[in-house]
């Protein structure tokens, strides 16, 4: 068994599809097949079922898959130990943010990363919350960048400067002539939101305990999977959004939405990182680039 098929079976299992991991891979498909099943072949198991087009894991499989992850993250902690003795020339990071962080917060400080580290090769994916704390604690990032807390007893989290929640409407919602609303507002208008599992709607169902209001008690019309989604449809639209003053603060400038005054918190980004995984010195320059 060689970490070159293990690596591949693990694409192959995750992907559920032989020429999708290939090309993930850049292996051509009879390779990627030839790996798996030589595994197979070696200790007579078998690893996938096919079913119709597609394949999926057999129970030996996912018994396996589970091995085959901490074999690799086992591999790559190795091999970023020795990445450490290079003194920080060369490297790699793999980060996981929420679409706030991602796409607002994030890149000027990864910028200034890289001016200050140029051989560290960082690659960032971009979820909700919940499915960033999940990429952490599979191992399949080593950093996670997220809105909220997160209650999960193997990541260790530590808090950063964050953003403020803010609700904003269009020019035709009639709260444009409001300077302040009052909590008892909220549920006479519809509202758009980001998905369960996000941040930005966690910290707003939390702010509207504080004003003994649930999500129930709302007139939810629509919920979008990205904050750009959620500024467009509120821009063009009749409804209020809560979403972070850092999307916003362009539209606010040109005039496209109103921010409605209102006591809502400001909220901590935090950054995750599994327990019980090394903590590499790039993740630690990356960390102390942020001043957190």
């Amino acid at each position: 068994m060689t970490l070159e098929q293990l690596r591949i079976f693990i694409a192959v299992a995750e992907k559920q599809h032989v020429t999708r991991a290939a090309s993930e891979l850049n292996l051509t498909q009879s390779a990627t097949s030839a790996a798996v099943a030589a595994l197979e072949a070696r200790y007579g198991i078998k690893l996938f079922d096919r079913v119709g087009r597609g394949i999926v894991l057999t129970q030996t499989g996912r018994d396996f898959l589970n091995e085959a992850r901490a074999v690799m993250a086992r591999a790559k902690a190795a091999a970023q130990v020795l990445d450490d003795l290079a003194g920080l020339k060369r490297g790699s990071l793999i980060l996981a943010a929420s679409q706030t962080v991602a796409n607002y917060w994030l890149p000027p400080r990864i910028e200034t990363f890289r001016r200050s580290c140029p051989g560290i090769d960082l690659r960032v994916t971009i979820a909700n919350t919940e499915q960033v704390a999940q990429a952490v604690g599979r191992g399949d990032a080593d950093l996670g960048f997220v809105e909220g807390e997160v209650d999960d007893p193997a990541l260790a989290s530590r808090k950063m400067e964050g953003d403020s929640l803010v609700i904003v409407v269009g020019v035709r919602h009639p709260w444009t002539g409001q300077a302040r609303i009052t909590p008892k507002f909220l549920p006479k208008t519809c509202w758009i939101l980001r998905e369960p599992g996000s941040g930005t709607r966690s910290m707003f169902e939390a702010a509207l305990e504080k004003f003994d209001l649930k999500l129930s008690d709302l007139d939810i019309r629509l919920e979008l999977p990205s904050n750009e989604a959620v500024r467009v449809a509120v821009e063009s639209g009749d409804c209020a959004a809560a979403i972070s003053d850092l999307v916003v603060a362009q539209s606010l400038v040109a005039g496209t939405l109103h921010r409605v005054r209102i006591d809502l918190p400001r909220r901590s980004f935090f950054v995750l990182r599994h327990k019980e995984r090394y903590a590499s010195q790039a993740e630690k320059a990356l960390i102390a680039s942020f001043r957190v």
